[in-house]
């Protein structure tokens, strides 16, 4: 009697930690599978990745203001997404500031190689397939690891076209699976807060 007590005392005591658990934490979905996978040389046939080039315009000119583009939830941006916001900053920023008029850079690299178990997936497909036996997959892509505040993109514009960098960023934000924010700094002393 004494035990059945003191087990169902433990019980109600631990219920609130144990028993409530939300139907889908947000820890399942955030969680990676150990450290970024970056030995290419155990790999074979890692696919290059596809940006081209990770600074754009002039860097010489002397600019004033400089919109960050920052990671507000860990996650995986893959080289194609990385690519796909890099093209499309830039095109509005060589439209809407000309095409010497900016700089942007792309902080972050794909490291991170990216594996996919191929399954069969049609009726009898059991058969002619390995299952999780060799489930090390074959590299289909890289990818960028990313944190909460991180730096991704940055722009370098002069104060009179502050508005279309933190357009083009915004734009590039689209393409990237993490939600982001954008920041804008002066790079001169004396210049007021960008809005």
């Amino acid at each position: 009697m004494c035990r059945y007590k003191l087990f169902k005392g433990l019980m109600e005591f631990k219920s609130i930690k144990v028993f409530s658990m939300p139907l889908r934490p947000a820890r399942c979905y955030t969680k990676f599978s150990g450290p970024p996978y970056t030995r290419k040389e155990y790999i074979p046939g890692v696919p290059p990745p596809k940006i081209t080039k990770f600074e754009l315009g002039d860097i010489r000119k002397d600019y004033d203001y400089e919109v960050i583009l920052l990671v507000e939830e860990p996650g995986q941006i893959r080289h194609n997404a990385l690519e796909a916001a890099r093209i499309a900053a830039s095109k509005r920023l060589s439209v809407k500031a000309g095409e010497n008029n900016y700089y942007l850079k792309i902080k972050v690299y794909p490291h991170h190689v990216i594996r996919e178990n191929k399954m069969l997936a049609f009726a009898g497909a059991d058969r002619l397939q390995e299952g999780m036996r060799l489930s090390f997959g074959k590299p289909i892509g890289t990818a960028a690891r990313v944190y909460p505040g991180q730096e991704i993109m940055i722009a370098r514009v002069l104060k009179d076209h502050v508005e279309a960098a933190k357009e083009a960023l915004k734009i590039a934000a689209s393409k990237l699976p993490v939600p982001c924010r954008l920041v804008v700094k002066p790079l001169k002393e004396g210049l007021p807060p960008a809005g």
